[in-house]
């Protein structure tokens, strides 16, 4: 494997981990919510230099609905990035609180939310899109299993979906997708755990059906060469 694929993956695995314990707040401590979105905001960066041979080739070429569906997710995720990083500037109390930024707050804090959940939700729903090219390179690794084990494997994620959306409605987060909560609320007595067993289950939830759409994307596109 080319030292560039497995830097690109790390960078991944990177921003993953670090968007699950964003999603914590002030369970892990507000001052490493700070500097883990520094943190996941570098990657980010990162990830477009290594990726930014797909960067040049937006305004080329025709687009599939598998690539409009993939041009809106990465906009969308760009959008939220930039929201998350504009709000946590103005709403840092720790690592950047050197800088002289006053008022705002409260429309920072809106902001924050919104893209913090968005953000959530489409980098969740952009894994799903590449998970094919993921288990392909698990393959590599890992010896195929049989054929029952296949649909063991798939029945085992179909589950892990379906509590992903008992888990987002328990965590109310379509209610702070469309800011009807204004405040993240927090119980503090729940081990940290239990709580991003929920949040990893959701974004396995979202990560499903992106993988599930987009094959069924794929198969439209590939019907409509056959005609």
């Amino acid at each position: 494997m080319k030292r560039k694929t497995i830097l690109k993956i790390v960078v991944d695995i990177g921003m993953t981990v670090m968007l699950l314990l964003l999603m914590t707040y002030e369970l892990i401590g507000e001052a490493a919510h700070e500097w883990l979105g520094i943190g996941i905001f570098g990657l980010f960066i990162i990830h477009h230099i290594l990726n930014r041979k797909w960067s040049r080739c937006v305004f080329k070429g025709k687009y599939t609905l598998f690539r409009i569906w993939q041009t809106i997710l990465a906009i969308g995720i760009l959008l939220t990035m930039i929201g998350s990083m504009y709000s946590g500037v103005i709403l840092s109390e720790h690592a950047l609180s050197f800088l002289p930024i006053k008022g705002g707050r409260a429309f920072a804090r809106e902001v924050h939310m919104l893209s913090a959940y968005w953000g959530f939700v489409l980098m969740s729903l952009h894994l799903g899109l590449h998970w094919s090219i993921m288990m392909g390179m698990a393959k590599r690794f890992v010896k195929e299993p049989s054929t029952a084990g296949k649909w063991l494997l798939r029945g085992i994620a179909a589950f892990i979906a379906g509590y992903g959306v008992y888990a987002s409605i328990q965590r109310e987060i379509g209610r702070y997708m469309l800011l009807e909560n204004h405040f993240a609320f927090f119980d503090f007595e729940e081990p940290l755990i239990f709580f991003l067993a929920d949040y990893m289950a959701v974004m396995a939830l979202f990560v499903w059906v992106s993988h599930y759409f987009s094959k069924g994307l794929r198969y439209i596109i590939q019907i409509r060469k056959t005609k």
